[in-house]
């Protein structure tokens, strides 16, 4: 029997348990992966300091994110064919937070309709949004979150148009998966996830399919897609949707100082700093060395959030050390429930949980709220020295 004490852990069992493409379709960063590498490897640059004798009874590492009262600092990332890792699995990932109490966002892009996954969970989640050149679809879709009573929308700003990711584009990425011989050969060694599949009915893109006139197989699926994301999305735009939303709006993707300084102004209650966990521009830099100095420019002025290369508890530690409000872990969970289903994505959160108490405590804070830079090592020129 495995023993399972890290999120590594999980990612090498899921590894074994889900079809190559989808492995991929999350163990993959946009041309040569740079990006994606250093989302991680960055937090490596960041020393803790350690303190002693303090007294370390009665720890929480409970805070808010946009106002919600969450478990710990941490948010499940829209991840898009969720429900192809394992079968119905954004339901089951939803399950799995609300029960653990953080919140769950739905990608535009889940296997699992945002009806599917409101008539399987009891608490409001959050729900992401893609902006697509049909506006009658823009606006139905905006207004079946609200019907849905989804918390908070999560407007993605850096998803215009698709970055190259290598592996996706040989693998031929689908949801159902095309039958090559190839792909055959690989789901055939897989059969806790081969069964699990055989037991749903959802296979497609639950939120188009059904909602859009003349989408009646994967091939006219995946056209539409490919044909829907809007170039022409523009900060005008953000305001229109926030209009039509009316409720709580986070904006991620956010990269650059000026574009922070947008955000705030737009009147959004959150912005996420986030390279798209290196799938759009190779080469951007990791959200961990961009954070700061956004931070700096519109800390006092919007709720900060951050995603890219959370893997621990003490990466969520050094992300809120740094002054994020909140961290989104998208890969984490993922691995989680390719690797066990719901339960899974139950254990992700709690060696999160588990990582990032311990290393609160040995930096000699008992409330995640009281944590700050001071318990960093921060080398110089980790912002970057740039011309």
């Amino acid at each position: 029997m495995t023993v399972i004490t890290c999120i590594e852990d999980l990612r090498r069992l899921y590894e074994r348990r889900v079809p190559r493409m989808f492995y991929d379709y999350a163990e993959t960063g946009s041309w040569t992966e740079q990006t994606f590498r250093e989302n991680s490897s960055d937090f490596n640059k960041l020393y803790f300091r350690q303190k002693v004798a303090v007294d370390l009874s009665e720890r929480s590492t409970r805070t808010t994110m946009i106002g919600q009262d969450v478990a710990m600092p941490v948010a499940l990332a829209p991840v898009g064919l969720t429900g192809m890792q394992c079968a119905d699995g954004e339901i089951k990932a939803a399950r799995a937070a609300e029960k653990f109490g953080v919140p769950f966002t739905l990608s535009t892009m889940s296997i699992c309709s945002i009806e599917d996954v409101a008539a399987h969970t009891t608490k409001p989640f959050w729900f992401q949004l893609y902006v697509m050149r049909d506006q009658g679809f823009l606006e139905d879709i905006i207004n079946r979150a609200k019907a849905a009573k989804c918390s908070a929308l999560v407007l993605t700003l850096d998803l215009q148009i698709l970055g190259q990711r290598h592996k996706d584009l040989k693998n031929g990425l689908s949801a159902p998966p095309r039958l090559t011989p190839r792909n055959i050969a690989n789901m055939a060694t897989k059969l806790r996830w081969g069964l699990g599949m055989l037991g749903t009915r959802r296979h497609q893109f639950g939120n188009i399919v059904g909602h859009v006139k003349g989408i009646d197989d994967a091939s006219s699926l995946f056209q539409w897609v490919a044909d829907q994301f809007d170039p022409r999305l523009n900060w005008s735009d953000v305001e229109k949707i926030k209009n039509l939303w009316g409720g709580k709006l986070i904006l991620k993707g956010i990269q650059d100082v000026d574009d922070a300084r947008r955000a705030a102004d737009s009147g959004a209650d959150a912005l996420v700093v986030s390279n798209h966990g290196g799938r759009q521009l190779d080469g951007a830099l990791s959200s961990i060395r961009a954070l700061p100095n956004i931070l700096d420019a519109v800390g006092d002025r919007i709720e900060v959030h951050m995603d890219g290369g959370i893997r621990s508890g003490q990466d969520v530690l050094k992300a809120v050390a740094m002054g994020a409000k909140g961290v989104y872990i998208g890969r984490a969970f993922t691995y989680g429930l390719g690797a066990m289903g719901e339960k899974g994505v139950s254990k992700a959160l709690e060696i999160i949980q588990r990582e990032l108490d311990l290393s609160m405590a040995f930096c000699g804070h008992r409330d995640i709220n009281d944590v700050s830079r001071d318990i960093l090592m921060v080398p110089k020129g980790f912002r970057g020295d740039w011309e």
